[in-house]
Formats: C-alpha cells, sequence, structure tokens
C-alpha cells in the first residue's frame, strides 16, 4: 500500500478577485510507501506546509492529483486513519492532561473502555503519568508538545504527520521522539515527517524530499543522496609506537598518491548528553518536569 501519492501536485492562492498571488507547491510528484519514514524538507516559505494541509484534505489542490492511503485526503474514512501534529499546536491552557486526551477521545468517539486504557499508555509513554492532574498552563512548552504528540497517537493512526515535532523538546525528549518515530515504522505505520533539524532527519527517515520555492529539488534515500563514494574512511585503533602511525600514513602515501588526513573520530554530543543526563537522573529520584518516556504504547505495538 502506498501512503501519499501526488502528481503533479500544485496550489495556487488567489486573491479576492481570484487573480493569482502565490503560487505555494509547483507542480511536486512523489510517493511515500507504507511503513517508512519520510522527510519533507525546505526553507521557510517552500511548500512543505502546503503540502502537509493539502495532505491533510483541510486545503484542495488547484491541479494533480493526491491520494493519501490510496483514497481522497478528503475522506472521513481516510482522515479517521491519520494522526496530525502540528507545528503550533494549542492545547486548552486549563486543562490537565488527562482532560485532554479525553477530550480528544471523544473526538475520535472511542469507546470509553478503550480510550481510558489508551489514555493511561499514553501518558506513561510520554512520561507526564504523575503530572496527569496538574492544568497544561502550568507545562513547559516541551511538556506540553509531549501531550500533543500523544493526541496525534490517540486514534492509532495509519499515517501520522509530524510538523516540527521536537521542537521546544530537550536532547532526552528529542532522543525519545525518535525512537518512537522509529517504532512506529518498525511496526507498519508510516510517518510524514517536516523538520528544520537536519540531524533530527538524518537520524530517523528512510527518504527525504527537499522543497523550495515551491518545487522539489532533490529526492531519494539518505544514502543515494548523501553518500560520497570518491572517499573512504578508515578507522583502526592509535598505535602505541608514533613510529607505527607513522608508517602506515608513509604507506597509505605511497599507495594512493595522495597524503590521507589524519583525525580521531570524536562521539555525537546527543549520546555523551544522554549518558550523563541519565546517570544524573538516577542519582535524583524525584523530578519536577517530564520523566524519562517509557517505551511505545502497547495498544501501537500491534
Amino acid at each position: 500500500m502506498t501512503a501519499l501519492r501526488a502528481e503533479n501536485l500544485s496550489k495556487t492562492f488567489r486573491d479576492f478577485w481570484q487573480r493569482p498571488r502565490v503560487e505555494a507547491v509547483r507542480g511536486i510528484t512523489l510517493t511515500i510507501p507504507a511503513g517508512q519514514v519520510f522527510g519533507l524538507l525546505g526553507p521557510n516559505g517552500s511548500g512543505k506546509s502546503t503540502t502537509i494541509k493539502m495532505a491533510l484534505g483541510l486545503l484542495f489542490p488547484t491541479s494533480g492529483t493526491l491520494e493519501v492511503l490510496d483514497a481522497s485526503p478528503r475522506s472521513t474514512r481516510v482522515k479517521s486513519r491519520i494522526g496530525y501534529l502540528p507545528e503550533e499546536s494549542y492545547i486548552y491552557p486549563h486543562l490537565t492532561p488527562l482532560e485532554t486526551l479525553t477530550f480528544y477521545a471523544r473526538l475520535f468517539r472511542l469507546p470509553k473502555p478503550v480510550a481510558r486504557e489508551r489514555i493511561e499508555q499514553l501518558l506513561d509513554m510520554i512520561g507526564l503519568s504523575h503530572a496527569r492532574h496538574r492544568p497544561v498552563g502550568e507545562f513547559s512548552k516541551g511538556m506540553t508538545r509531549r501531550i500533543g504528540l500523544a493526541q496525534a497517537l490517540l486514534n492509532d493512526p495509519d499515517l501520522v504527520i509530524l510538523d516540527e515535532p521536537t521542537a521546544g523538546l530537550d536532547p532526552q525528549g528529542t532522543r525519545q521522539v525518535k525512537d518512537l518515530i522509529l517504532a512506529l515504522a518498525a511496526r507498519g505505520k508510516t510517518v510524514l515527517l517536516s523538520s528544520h533539524l537536519l540531524a533530527d532527519v538524518e537520524d530517523v527517515c528512510d527518504q527525504i524530499a527537499i522543497l523550495f520555492n515551491g518545487r522539489i529539488l532533490a529526492q531519494g534515500t539518505l544514502d543515494a543522496l548523501l553518500t560520497q563514494r570518491e572517499r573512504t574512511t578508515l578507522t583502526f585503533p592509535t598505535p602505541e609506537d608514533p613510529a607505527t602511525l607513522q608508517n602506515v600514513l608513509a604507506a597509505a602515501r605511497a599507495a594512493l598518491g595522495a597524503n590521507p588526513t589524519l583525525d580521531h573520530p570524536r562521539q555525537n554530543l546527543e549520546p555523551y548528553f544522554l549518558n550523563l543526563v541519565e546517570q544524573a537522573a538516577r542519582e535524583t529520584p524525584t523530578a519536577s518536569g517530564a520523566l524519562p518516556a517509557a517505551p511505545l504504547a502497547p495498544f501501537l505495538r500491534k
């Protein structure tokens, strides 16, 4: 099954007199297979949000064809199978996390026993079970963002559309969201991710499309787009004897006819930071913010 298929998709916004004002999307063609994480990238104003809104059935294409889950995005049946986290999600500040998710469960018309079970699992998954009765207005942006993510998964969607999902999250929350995205894809769900944080996209996406001025500049797998086939990296333990290293470099220089680049590998900042914080968290049992998230909610594993 194809999660999303667009062919020559265009969207032109018009003024009061129906004169073309802005060509937000200009004839893009892309296919997102089911069960993949697809990254939609581009600078501000490149057409990402407009494309997402058309996929959600909130905007109608000016021309071209668009299918979501093998049907029209305007279909209510299709909408019930989509989860959406907008870039700026508004959560009623006077409601608690429990009340917020209960409200959305009613919108999805979930049976009460199913809703209660899913809400408990999601609150545990996002690390906010202990704060279920606190008003959302008291939360940080990152904690509020976690509730928005839970809302996007409440209906157990086949297609999850995430617009800047890690905005406002600390490194721990960011890592947890990325692990969640990978877990969803491993269980056959499709994730359409739009983000300006390219390192996050690189960590989770199978394929990407880069938009600019409403057109696709490049699309494909990350390996196909980023791998430098003309260069090779060789990593080996640092010899105790400096002379051994010089002999290795000399041999490489003689064989290649060029000076190899010598450097020491460096671990990424993210795992270093997470290890430090995890160790500190074990030594501090109480927390005022979000707790470490639990694994994927059981109802999402089916």
